[in-house]
C-alpha cells in the first residue's frame, strides 16, 4: 500500500494568529497520528503572512513531543539558510529526544524574498551550486566518523534520514548520486515531475541509506462530504496562491462561494498549471484521482496537504482521505 504522509505550513488563518495556528498544527499531527498517516512534516519559509512554520525546528519539537509514534520532520529545510553545523545539532537534539521518529528534508531555496533572505544573514553573493558541498557537509556530522575536526553534539552517530527536496532536475540529480530518497513538490510545481521522478530513478546509486529509488511526489486533497463543499473549502488555498503569484502573499483567506465564476483567465490558467496534482471533492473523486496519480507516477509515498481554513474541515478531509488510502484496494 502506498505510505501517506502530512504537509503542514501551519497556516496563519485570516482572522487569526500564529499561536492559534501552533493549536492546531498539534491537533491535526495527533489525529493523523491516530488515522494511520506515516509522517508529519513542516516547512520552512519566511516572512509570509500566511505560514507560521518559520523556526521549523522548534515546531517539530511541539509536534514530536505531542505524539508518540508518528515520524516528524522538515519538508524542508532551506539549508542554504543555515550552516550544517547548526541544523546537525538542531536535528541530533531533536533525534536524542524523540528517537527514531525525526526526519530532515533538505531544500535549495531560501523560502523568502530576496530582502527577507538577506535579512536573515544569508550570503547572497555565494555560489548557488554550494548546495550539494553542504549536504555532505551536514551528512559527515552525523556520521559516526567524521572526516574533520568539529563535531555536532549532539549529533555524532546518530542516525537522522536524508532527503533531498526538489521541483526540478537538479535535485533528482542530486538525490540519486547520494542515494537518498526524493520527494517532488508536485503540489505546487508539477510541470517537471515526470522527468524528475524518470531521472532520479534511472540515475540512483545505492547508499548506506537507502538501497533502491524512493519517490515521495506532494499532492493537495480537499476532501468533504459533498462536492460543493469541496470546491468551496478548496477556494482558500486558491485564492492564497493568486495573492502570492501576484506579489501580495496574505493569511490564509477565507472561502469564497463560486470563487471559480469570479476570476479571470490568467488565474484560472495560473491555477491550473500550478495545482494540478490536486483532488477536490468526495471520497469517490479523491480516491479515483490518487488512484490515477498513483498509477502515473508510481510513488512510494504521498505527503498530502490541505490549505482549509476552518479548521473542523480541514481534520475531516484529512479523516477522508486516510480511509480513502487505508480502504482502497487501488492503492496497494
Amino acid at each position: 500500500m502506498t505510505r501517506h504522509s502530512v504537509l503542514d505550513l501551519s497556516p496563519i488563518l485570516q482572522g487569526s494568529d500564529a499561536a492559534q495556528s501552533f493549536r492546531n498544527t498539534l491537533d491535526l499531527a495527533r489525529h493523523a497520528e491516530r488515522w494511520g498517516y506515516n509522517r508529519y512534516w513542516l516547512a520552512e519559509h519566511h516572512g509570509m503572512p500566511g505560514v507560521a512554520s518559520a523556526a521549523t525546528a522548534v515546531l517539530i519539537g511541539h509536534v514530536a513531543g505531542g505524539t508518540s509514534t508518528i515520524r516528524v520532520g522538515a519538508g524542508g529545510i532551506m539549508l542554504p539558510n543555515h550552516s550544517p553545523l547548526v541544523i546537525a545539532e538542531q536535528f541530533g537534539t531533536l533525534e536524542s529526544l524523540y528517537p527514531g521518529r525525526i526526519d530532515l528534508g533538505l531544500g535549495r531555496a531560501p523560502g523568502s524574498d530576496p530582502m527577507t533572505a538577506r535579512a536573515m544573514r544569508r550570503n547572497l553573493d555565494s555560489d548557488a551550486d554550494a548546495f550539494p558541498q553542504d549536504v555532505l557537509e551536514l551528512a559527515d556530522y552525523f556520521s559516526a566518523s567524521p572526516r574533520q575536526p568539529v563535531r555536532a553534539v549532539p549529533g555524532t552517530g546518530l542516525n537522522v534520514p536524508l532527503w533531498i527536496l526538489g521541483s526540478s532536475l537538479f535535485g533528482a540529480q542530486l538525490a540519486a548520486a547520494l542515494g537518498l530518497p526524493y520527494a517532488f513538490a508536485s503540489h505546487f510545481a508539477p510541470a517537471q515531475m515526470m522527468d524528475a521522478i524518470a531521472v532520479y530513478r534511472a540515475q540512483f546509486r545505492p547508499s548506506k541509506q537507502l538501497a533502491k529509488p524512493y519517490v515521495m511526489l506532494g499532492f493537495n486533497v480537499f476532501a468533504a462530504d459533498t462536492q460543493d463543499e469541496a470546491v468551496y473549502r478548496a477556494s482558500s488555498m486558491q485564492q492564497a496562491f493568486i495573492n502570492l503569484r501576484s506579489g501580495r502573499p496574505t493569511p490564509l483567506p477565507v472561502p469564497i462561494e463560486g470563487f471559480a465564476g469570479r476570476i479571470g483567465p490568467q488565474e484560472k490558467a495560473l491555477l491550473a498549471g500550478v495545482l494540478s496534482c490536486s483532488a477536490v471533492g468526495t471520497a469517490d473523486v479523491v480516491n479515483a484521482a490518487l488512484r490515477a496519480f498513483i498509477e502515473r507516477t508510481g510513488a512510494d509515498e504521498l505527503m498530502l496537504t490541505a490549505q482549509i481554513h476552518d479548521h473542523a474541515a480541514r481534520l475531516r478531509s484529512y479523516e477522508i482521505t486516510a480511509d480513502v488510502m487505508a480502504g482502497s484496494t487501488a492503492l496497494a
